[in-house]
């Protein structure tokens, strides 16, 4: 068969893209490889009826695409962990911090030097940082290493290991400084991180709830359980090759793939240069744990629920549902998990590591969910990672269409977020389309 645009992936990027296109009166397809939509979003339901999601689920005040589609769709924002009551945890190798593991001296200088990222920060502009003067040698200095320039001590460095590496983007002895300036300067250049500006909202009904809507309101024209294994671009028309030899054709190809599983496939007919950009980037390699249990049971040590620690668990912050809460273990630290014998063992170690934080209460979870993102043949990642030189071995080619062949996704975007999957998504179908990108309503 023969259709306008076939695209490639319904996770958020490419059901956001599809669902424009068929808008617009395009006749479009989405093939999908999983038997389900959402990609890196998923949720399920708890034996006692709560919604817990077990991939992307936070979003921010600056996040305009996706709070838009949101609202476009129905549901319902609210705030996030953010709003709990508690102190926040560290767990770190000396033992469990409840507040600020720094003391007083250490904290002023750690803000210190964030006033000074801050302002260069500013000075980066995210849709094109390569046109900054300095890009080569920002990128090719570690954050890490420019914490130590601009005066900052070992604790400062440890402080934003904790951070990045509960993030799950990997060590700031090994993250480029031109990417995580890019990254705040998206986010409005106010300092190392806002919560609030990216994690501080979420959609109530749950952040899967935003593909599973698109994808009701696409029918038939989301197609699951299609391994895409070729493409081939031409101006006269595309060709999408499925495993099993079946065939699909189009006027126009939008990638929505994870740059990770991109690479398996074989694609004809895009630039050289276009598809080194595409090879270049990288995702972390991370997993998620979903713990439930009756209460919040931290909060018996007077905790928040938030933490992040120098073990296993990078970091963990609740969940709506009382009583649920989300682990991340980051690249550096998988292994433990990806050694297990099986998920339940996986899962035994992340909930000991919970325990030790929060107490005996949390070895025996509810229900507790195990997705090793990083190593998931559909996604091999989790957010993207900028390794020191990645933003400027990938290029200004990054996020950019070579039509007929369309390109979106979390990795196409500042950094692996929802919003980035929506507002890459949203301006593919554009490019498609042949229209200007839409600006997302503030």
């Amino acid at each position: 068969m023969s259709y306008d645009v076939i695209v490639l992936g319904a996770g958020l990027a490419g059901l956001s893209a599809a669902r424009d296109l068929a808008d617009a009166g395009s006749d479009v397809l989405v093939v999908e490889a999983r038997d389900r939509v959402g990609g890196r979003v998923e949720q399920a339901t708890l034996d006692d009826g709560r919604v817990v999601q077990l991939g992307g689920e936070l979003t921010g005040s600056f996040q305009y695409a996706y709070l838009g589609l949101a609202e476009e769709l129905g549901l319902t924002i609210e705030s996030s962990y953010v709003e709990a009551t508690g102190q926040d945890s560290y767990h770190l190798i000396e033992g469990v911090v409840r507040g600020d593991w720094m003391n007083p001296g250490q904290r002023a200088l750690a803000d210190e030097v964030e006033a000074k990222f801050r302002d260069l920060a500013a000075t980066v502009d995210p849709e094109d940082p390569w046109s900054h003067p300095d890009a080569a040698i920002l990128d090719n200095t570690s954050l890490a290493n420019w914490l130590r320039s601009a005066g900052g001590d070992e604790a400062v460095v440890r402080d934003r290991a904790l951070f990045h590496l509960g993030l799950a983007d990997g060590s700031p002895e090994r993250l480029s400084l031109l990417a995580e300036l890019r990254k705040q300067a998206a986010a409005g250049a106010g300092g190392f991180y806002d919560e609030n500006a990216w994690e501080g909202l979420r959609v109530a009904e749950g952040s899967a709830s935003v593909a599973l809507r698109m994808a009701e309101q696409l029918g038939d024209r989301v197609r699951l359980g299609a391994i895409v294994e070729r493409v081939s671009v031409n101006p006269g028309g595309c060709t999408v090759t499925l495993a099993g030899g079946e065939t699909l054709a189009a006027a126009a190809v939008v990638s929505a793939m994870p740059v990770g599983p991109l690479r398996d496939i074989e694609i004809t007919g895009v630039s050289k240069p276009r598809l080194e950009s595409l090879a270049r980037q990288r995702s972390a390699v991370a997993s998620k744990v979903v713990a439930a249990y009756p209460s919040a049971i931290w909060e018996q040590v007077g905790a928040n629920g938030l933490a992040y620690g120098e073990g296993l668990i990078g970091s963990s912050w609740t969940q709506a549902p009382t009583g649920v809460i989300s682990v991340l273990t980051g690249p550096e630290r998988i292994g433990v998990l990806l050694a297990a014998p099986d998920d339940q063992s996986a899962c035994a170690d992340v909930a000991r590591d919970l325990a030790e934080i929060f107490g005996d209460g949390m070895l025996s979870p509810q229900q507790i969910f195990y997705r090793a993102w990083g190593i998931d043949p559909w996604s091999k990642g989790y957010i993207t990672q900028w390794r020191v030189g990645d933003v400027m071995r990938v290029g200004p080619l990054h996020g950019t269409h070579e039509p007929p062949f369309y390109v979106c996704g979390s990795d196409q975007w500042v950094c692996g977020y929802m919003e980035g999957a929506v507002r890459t998504g949203r301006a593919a179908a554009a490019a498609a389309l042949g229209r200007p990108a839409p600006e997302p309503v503030q």
